[in-house]
């Protein structure tokens, strides 16, 4: 038969009450009676009733983490650290990947609503398809990435000066034919529209005219998307003098196609990323991005997150996190 609580606490020679604070982590316990504890839930191969616990609390301890593309790295890199910082709160994460259909939103939304989840992150892509539309009270719920509303709680980065920033950056000693890539045809994200609107706030303080063909679509945000893109864009078009990737992802893409086409990085084309991903780190060359701490976000999360949970009512936070241009071989021409 399933090992129970008070086998638990029978093996451990605690009470059926010690062996509740060691599992749910909301009273302290000594270090000794917590090995012998978690030594006895071993042994026995116990697993707690969340859904017990659930209905004596009003909490399942489980938590949702709902991402467009758990393939990028950059979703994988954001995922671990909010996992991570969860965990060492006494949460369980449930990991969704919404792609581009809003109807997984709102099922998410349904269940936390129904209390099958006690809280949600979502990344929406784009406001008008989001489930923060919908009307009525919303669950506890945080938001990252770059939608702007002001419905919930929100944890992001200033995409707008960052954008401007690294295209003023692209600029230095003169260069005028700065080309973007990330720009999206079939399907609107707000990253690429607030990103693109900094790039060409900085053209205009550069007193560089505004060249359309320099703004290269690409719907598909991979290694693989971007080099179709960039593929066909050379096809057609001379090579810019540098290239500003919506993501670090699009700018290992485009390095390749580069490099298979004979042009070097950094002497014929500046080429720069966005999100500082690990592998950016290592690619050839070193790519200059956006970087900002992934773990902050992660605590700033999970903390507008619990407060949410114990404060329905307030006003909701917006909290923007520092970032800064980090700059390597793949803009720095010596």
């Amino acid at each position: 038969m399933r090992a129970t609580v008070k086998d638990v606490a029978a093996r451990a020679g605690v009470s059926p009450k010690t062996v509740s604070n060691v599992v749910n982590g909301l009273v302290p316990v000594s270090e000794a009676t917590k090995a012998k504890v978690e030594a006895a839930i071993a042994e026995l191969d116990y697993i707690p009733n969340l859904s017990a616990r659930g209905l004596r609390n009003g909490r399942s301890g489980v938590i949702a983490l709902a991402l467009p593309d758990l393939g990028t790295p950059y979703s994988a890199e954001v995922a671990h650290h909010i996992v991570e910082v969860a965990h060492e709160q006494g949460w369980s994460v449930q990991l969704e990947e919404t792609g581009h259909d809003s109807q997984r939103e709102f099922d998410l939304v349904s269940k936390a609503r129904a209390n099958l989840i006690d809280g949600l992150i979502l990344n929406p892509v784009a406001l008008d398809e989001s489930a923060i539309r919908v009307g009525g009270n919303l669950p506890p719920m945080v938001m990252i990435g770059e939608v702007v509303q002001q419905r919930v709680d929100h944890v992001g980065v200033d995409n707008f000066n960052a954008a401007r920033e690294m295209t003023l950056a692209l600029a230095a000693g003169g260069r005028k034919r700065i080309a973007i890539l990330g720009g999206t045809e079939r399907r609107r994200t707000d990253t690429a529209v607030i990103r693109t609107r900094g790039y060409r706030q900085a053209l205009t303080e550069l007193g560089i005219e505004h060249d359309p063909l320099l703004e290269i679509p690409c719907d598909e945000w991979t290694p693989g998307g971007s080099a179709r893109a960039l593929r066909i864009f050379l096809g057609s078009h001379d090579l810019p003098e540098a290239i500003f990737c919506f993501t670090d992802s699009l700018a290992i893409g485009a390095l390749s196609v580069l490099a298979g086409a004979g042009h070097r990085v950094p002497q014929d084309v500046l080429v720069s990323g966005f999100d500082d991903i690990d592998h950016g780190k290592f690619a050839v060359p070193a790519l200059t991005t956006i970087s900002f701490d992934k773990r902050v976000l992660a605590e700033e999360v999970l903390r507008l997150l619990t407060g949410r949970m114990a404060d329905s009512r307030r006003e909701p936070v917006e909290v923007t996190l520092p970032y800064r241009l980090v700059s390597r071989a793949s803009t720095e021409v010596r």
